[in-house]
């Protein structure tokens, strides 16, 4: 009886097909099927096909797919997560900026314009002033220093004879400048006392400098100016009239002399 069950059991177990076969045998099988794969309870693909190169697309759809974002295709359409990058001009750094600036108000002015001296004064008032900001007005300029007891008064005296000589029009528009180059005891304090002193309304622009600034105006201007041992100045007796560029058109030397030529000319730069 034993043998007939032993022999009954060996035919049907050879009877079985692949197709039978639990799906265990995916993992021992080199090469597995798509039908291997493919059991009812959906056995895992990853686990059956990890690392195969010839595993069947449907067995390993998951790997297939792209990220998530970013995918590079034939005409890449970025997505909102990956915007594109707009490249944004470099901005100069602030010294360069500063740099740029002044090398372009130098060349609005001619090789002969007295603005384009970088050193700055200060005025009576204490605020900071360039030669530059005098741009588009006539201008009457002397140095001078407000303690001088002769010359320094009357170069003042032919200034305002020179401005009482011009049309109304020209008159208002011109300016009228006095620089100092007294550095020690000019100071804006004392340049406002002066201005006080000598009644000078806002047409009159007084001017404190350090030396350097001085000094480098002075050899623009041709004046000449030394220190005595009393403190006094021997000086130069000039009086420049500048274009509305800042350029030097005439020059009146000495004192109580030359005032109509010096007033024609700034008729002739204000037209």
């Amino acid at each position: 009886m034993k043998t007939k069950l032993a022999l009954l059991s060996l035919v049907l177990t050879a009877g079985l097909t692949a197709a039978d076969q639990p799906a265990a045998c995916c993992a021992a099988d080199a090469k597995p099927k798509a039908a291997c794969c493919t059991s009812d309870e959906k056995a895992d693909k990853a686990a059956c096909c990890a690392e195969k190169s010839d595993a069947p697309a449907a067995c390993c759809a998951e790997k297939a797919k792209p990220a998530a974002c970013c995918a590079q295709v034939e005409k890449p359409k970025p997505a909102a997560c990956c915007a594109v990058e707009v490249p944004v001009a470099k901005k100069p750094d602030a010294c360069c900026a500063e740099i740029e600036n002044r090398e372009s108000k130098i060349q609005n002015f001619s090789s002969e314009s007295l603005y384009q001296l970088e050193v700055g004064f200060t005025d009576d008032r204490d605020r900071p002033f360039t030669l530059a900001s005098l741009r588009g007005r006539p201008v009457v300029l002397t140095m001078f220093f407000a303690s001088c007891g002769y010359a320094c008064p009357l170069l003042l005296t032919d200034m305002q004879a020179i401005r009482a000589k011009l049309p109304a029009e020209i008159r208002d528009q011109a300016a009228f400048v006095l620089v100092s180059f007294d550095v020690a005891r000019d100071t804006p304090a004392a340049l406002a006392k002066y201005r006080e002193e000598r009644q000078l309304d806002a047409q009159w622009t007084l001017l404190h400098g350090d030396d350097d600034a001085v000094r480098e105006l002075a050899a623009l201007l041709g004046v000449k100016f030394k220190l005595e041992a009393d403190g006094q100045f021997a000086h130069s007796n000039l009086i420049s009239i500048l274009n509305p560029g800042g350029e030097v058109v005439h020059q009146r030397t000495g004192l109580q002399g030359g005032l109509d030529e010096a007033a024609q000319a700034i008729v002739a730069v204000s037209r």
